[in-house]
């Protein structure tokens, strides 16, 4: 059957196809370790399942509003004015199903043929193809490890062009972990004041952040571009609860309400227990979040020791998320039985037979020389399978 010529242009997602692997592979019976998931390992939170449970006992399993209930956007309101001093009014929140959904819609929603779309690499695998299947063209800018991972404000200027329609900035970061202060945030805010640019601010990480670090979006340290902001979260990442597919957007009324149209095509409402769930997470004691964070952090510190202590391995400090992001090139060439390493993609192949150990490649995130190691798994598998790969990594020629 002859596929659309969008369906060809999209690669699947390199993450979930790692997991997949990992868990067809243990299902065979090995033993492997799996740092590909970007979920946290933890439950979720005993007061967020109870108020599902009770949307289901009081009936509530029906349609809601497409774009989410009243309740859940007054939720959202209350923690974007909490959190990040940002005001809106309902006219100017939609929920969808997870923040990549809420991704999706805005692409839908802004772009047209040729309209390119800024995007810093190393950069979340599903950005590119996003905006490709909406017609736009990813505009790849390449950041260095020296400068953390992070956009400079003049290769955001040399990277403009007039068709450039919007930015995506995330912060924290997925795949690196690295986060924007707020004075560099407000001098990417500075490069962008007088362009008729979008910027997509992805804070899908904004609770998982360490040493102190202070978290900003940039409509909160430039309110002048506030209107030209859409600030993307969810409650996946912080009240580890991925699978009840809860996104939600907050932006300028137009955008929104041609988002909510397209949803409304395209899944029509957010199932409407995980909205009461929702709810409960964002009203409720946030102190389930900050044991989340700490627990996080205390991996994050043995996984950079552990990867360090790795002759030909280099990371970086992350400031937030749950991932790390390695330079493991100076081990390309290098070879086991013949088999010589080239890249990302065969370094972690090898992993994969030799070591049990499941990772996925930079290259599925805009660096080859680099891979990414999610630390949202326990203590003991950060342990052993870091040990799995520093004996891996002693066999090679």
């Amino acid at each position: 059957m002859k596929l659309s010529a969008r369906a060809a242009q999209v690669k699947p997602s390199e993450t979930l196809a790692i997991t997949a692997k990992a868990n067809a592979l243990r299902a065979e019976g090995r033993d492997v370790i799996g740092f590909g998931a970007g979920e946290p390992d933890f439950d979720t939170p005993a007061h967020i399942k109870a108020a599902a449970a009770q949307a289901i006992e009081a009936g509530f399993t029906k349609y809601t509003p497409v774009g989410g209930t009243d309740e859940l956007k007054d939720a959202i309101i209350a923690k974007l004015k909490r959190d990040n001093n940002l005001e809106y009014k309902r006219t100017e929140v939609v929920v969808s199903c997870g923040a990549k959904h809420s991704l999706y819609n805005i692409a839908q929603a802004l772009l047209n043929e040729g309209d390119e779309v800024i995007i810093p690499a190393p950069y979340w695998v599903s950005y590119p193809d996003i905006t490709v299947l909406a017609g736009g063209k990813p505009v790849i800018l390449p950041t260095a490890e020296a400068d953390g991972f992070k956009m400079k404000p003049e290769q955001l200027r040399a990277a403009i062009t007039g068709r450039t329609r919007a930015v995506i900035v995330n912060s924290p970061s997925n795949p690196t972990g690295a986060a924007y202060s707020p004075d560099e945030l407000k001098a990417l805010a500075g490069v962008l004041a007088d362009k008729d640019i979008i910027v997509i601010s992805d804070d899908i990480y904004e609770k998982i952040i360490y040493a102190g670090f202070s978290f900003a979006n940039i409509a909160t340290v430039a309110p002048e571009l506030r209107d030209r902001t859409i600030v993307v979260n969810g409650v996946s990442k912080a009240y580890a609860m991925t699978g009840w597919r809860i996104g939600y957007a907050a932006g300028s009324a137009d955008v929104i309400a041609a988002m909510g149209k397209l949803q409304g095509q395209n899944t029509s409402n957010p199932a409407s227990i995980s909205q009461k769930a929702a709810v409960a997470a964002l009203n409720g004691d946030q102190q389930v979040v900050s044991a989340m964070a700490a627990e996080f952090k205390k991996r994050r510190d043995v996984i950079v020791a552990l990867l360090n202590d790795i002759n030909g391995v280099k990371c970086l400090l992350p400031e937030g998320a749950f991932y790390v992001f390695p330079n493991v090139s100076a081990l390309y060439g290098r070879s086991f039985k013949g088999s010589k390493i080239n890249n990302s993609t065969d370094f972690i192949n090898y992993l994969l037979d030799e070591a049990n150990v499941a990772i996925v490649p930079g290259a599925a995130f805009g660096s080859d020389a680099h891979i990414r190691l999610s630390y949202a798994t326990s203590m003991k598998n950060i342990e052993e399978g870091l040990k799995r790969i520093k004996n891996a990594i002693a066999r090679l020629d």
